[in-house]
């Protein structure tokens, strides 16, 4: 998967074609349109209140460059830098194209770096559908105990192959199933991501005061491993279709998996960070105002296409519960707006 993903050159998100938007594979919250990057604002703009003037954005894996153009413009208090963390330089062209009608004020305010941060900086750490592609280990349990599905190549292509669960892996398994209240029938398999609480020590570690929100479609560890979710979450997406065969044309096809929260708020706290809120994306939105949105619409025209906006953006048959938003905290004591209507800490 990490190859897929990632290789220089070949990886789906390094090889320089297209991935937004209606002419790529899929479409983003951002790219519904600005209601959802004017709601974020307004938290971020609640949070900005309790820091310093020359607080800093870092925003992870900001895709075409949409989400950043539309917060800058939204903020009441743009952040003194705005920082895109992206290895892609396929990706941080179509950024700059996207980010450059923007005033000069707010574009010289954006810097690209290929590796997190090292220096300390008060303010926010934002991920958009990140977390669903950190590369994955797919399990599987047998009749002897678990196994790992590994990818094997012959003259007819790639396919699964059972082997015994690296040491890392199998320990990682354990820990998380052992937190599971109902047994896995044999055949049952499933994913888990190894990775994801270095991956949130790396990318927090320089953040010695402020907010890290995470976003993401996923699930709590009771429901991710559910025994009715046989068969895992690994879901591929190529021209808007969506399928599960992560052999189809590797690299041309996107790979994700979703997010096991329960893991996201471990983490979060064995790297010293506080969980603020977690609800679904619609409980988030809705309690940060965003149908007011529509109210302030300059005619029927708008107030249409706003009204299209927030449903795709809030109904449960849409993205509104598939979606869910965690805060993470460091040295920040203040309720969160977004967390306060709907709440389902109760669910990790």
């Amino acid at each position: 998967m990490r190859m897929a993903l990632y290789e220089p050159g070949l990886g789906y998100y390094v090889n320089g074609l297209h991935k937004f938007g209606a002419a790529g594979d899929f479409v983003t919250a951002p790219g519904q349109g600005r209601i959802f990057a004017r709601a974020l604002a307004t938290q971020i703009d609640e949070l900005a209140a309790l820091l310093t003037t020359r607080w800093t954005l870092l925003e992870l894996g900001p895709g075409n460059g949409e989400l950043a153009r539309d917060l800058l413009v939204a903020l009441e208090a743009p952040p003194a830098h705005y920082v895109m963390l992206e290895p892609s330089a396929a990706l941080r062209a179509v950024q700059r194209e996207t980010l450059g009608t923007l005033p000069g004020d707010l574009f010289s305010r954006i810097q690209w770096i290929e590796q997190p941060p090292d220096r300390a900086f008060d303010g926010v750490v934002l991920a958009n559908e990140v977390l669903d592609a950190l590369p994955v280990a797919r399990f599987e349990i047998g009749d002897q105990g678990l196994q790992e599905l590994a990818v094997t190549a012959s003259d007819q292509g790639l396919d699964w192959i059972r082997v015994e669960p690296r040491r890392r892996l199998a320990s990682s398994l354990e820990s998380r199933l052992g937190g599971v209240d109902h047994p896995l029938a044999p055949g049952y398999r499933s994913e888990i991501c190894v990775d994801l609480p270095a991956w949130l020590e790396t990318v927090t570690a320089a953040m010695t005061r402020g907010l890290a929100l995470l976003i993401d479609y996923g699930y709590p560890r009771r429901e991710y491993y559910h025994p009715d979710r046989a068969d895992g979450t690994l879901v591929c997406h190529y021209r808007h279709r969506a399928h599960f065969d992560p052999f189809f044309w590797p690299g041309l096809t996107d790979l994700s998996a979703f997010v096991d929260f329960t893991t996201v708020a471990e983490a979060a706290e064995a790297c010293g960070l506080s969980l603020a809120g977690f609800t679904s994306q619609a409980g988030f939105l809705l309690g940060l105002a965003a149908h007011e949105q529509i109210e302030r619409a300059g005619n029927d025209v708008e107030r249409m296409q706003l009204t299209a906006e927030l449903k795709r953006l809030v109904l449960p048959g849409e993205m509104g519960e598939k979606f869910k938003v965690i805060g993470l905290t460091r040295g920040i004591e203040q309720p969160l707006r977004g967390f306060e209507f709907g709440s389902q800490l109760h669910r990790l």
